[in-house]
């Protein structure tokens, strides 16, 4: 059984949409099992409005939500982290910091609301879809044996779940 908590980070080229929901989806579906941060390759700098709009309107807390590079993951001194979640197509193919205590990762490509066309409803739709594919995989992934899993078990679950198309 793990004791501590597991220490997940959520990768983004901009950290502004999808990573940002990830983090508050885990935060707030792992009920202290799971403590999420995310980070960007290029932090855009803040976080996009209808993402905060959305998380607050699901009752998810956003305080402390920010954008952030993910150099302060690999930094001397972070936390070590468990498990790397990227959801962007350009986060997944870029060369990552390394990280310390080799953690688990795995690609969730999730399509980005933030680039939506349209008027405000068709952008809070596409931020819904996000907000709904990344709930339903953080969902099947916390329902894992993690503790009773090997490593290549755990890595083939983790590409699973991100095969999963909703």
């Amino acid at each position: 059984m793990h004791d501590k908590p597991y220490n997940v980070l959520v990768l983004c080229t901009g950290n502004s949409a999808r990573s940002i929901l990830g983090e508050a989806l885990f935060n707030s579906l792992g009920k202290g099992r799971f403590i999420a941060c995310s980070a960007g390759s290029k932090p855009v700098g803040r976080v996009n409005p209808f993402a905060l709009e959305l998380l607050q309107q699901q009752g998810h807390s956003i305080e402390g939500l920010r954008s952030k590079s993910w150099d302060e993951f690999a930094a001397s001194g972070a936390p070590e982290i468990d498990f790397i979640f990227t959801v962007c197509d350009n986060a997944a193919g870029e060369v990552c910091p390394i990280w310390p205590g080799r953690p688990a990762t795995a690609h969730w490509g999730i399509p980005d609301p933030a680039g939506v066309e349209g008027g405000d409803e068709a952008k809070r739709a596409a931020f819904k879809t996000a907000y709904s594919q990344l709930a339903r995989r953080i969902q099947l992934f916390m329902s894992l044996p993690i503790g009773s899993l090997d490593k290549l078990a755990l890595k083939q679950k983790l590409a699973e779940i991100g095969r999963i198309q909703d």
